[in-house]
């Protein structure tokens, strides 16, 4: 196991399919108090939306479709955000579904809190954790695949 530290302010990513845009704003909206103590960022559309309807201060990658997922993803494997906040439609196909799920797929393996619907973004952000230092403990994948080599190189001597 590794430990990794998340301090007070936490770096969170807002993302949201389209369909599910008005949801996320909304829920932003009542949590502005809140969230105005953390570092924001998000995929593009939904970056501006918050940005432009809320007067955000929200650190903007490309929309989803355009590479922003996976932008979002390489940040979290960097430990530079802490926090998912993903609004998906499970009812609508996407053409970047195999995004999606590589993001949600680092999201599981650092551990981070993810949310994709209202109830978990609420219990998320309403947690006594979200305004405290916190470490993160994480399954040391790192030294579980250094043993697979190690393995693989003594079966092939």
């Amino acid at each position: 196991m590794s430990e990794f530290f998340m301090g007070k302010r936490k770096h969170i990513a807002l993302i949201a399919h389209d369909r599910r845009k008005v949801d996320l704003l909304e829920w932003v909206r009542y949590n502005l108090g809140t969230l105005s103590n953390h570092t924001l960022y998000a995929t593009g559309t939904t970056g501006k939306i918050l940005q432009e309807r809320l007067g955000l201060d929200v650190h903007l990658f490309k929309s989803g479709p355009l590479g922003g997922d996976q932008q979002i993803g390489s940040k979290i494997a960097e430990g530079e955000i802490d926090c998912l906040i993903f609004f998906w439609d499970p009812l609508e196909p996407q053409a970047h579904d195999v995004d999606v799920k590589a993001l949600l797929r680092i999201a599981t393996l650092y551990n981070i809190p993810v949310a994709m619907n209202r109830s978990t973004a609420d219990f998320i952000i309403s947690s006594i954790l979200m305004a405290s230092e916190y470490k993160r403990i994480m399954v040391d994948y790192e030294k579980q695949l250094q043993e697979v080599i190690k393995r693989a190189i003594e079966s092939s001597e």
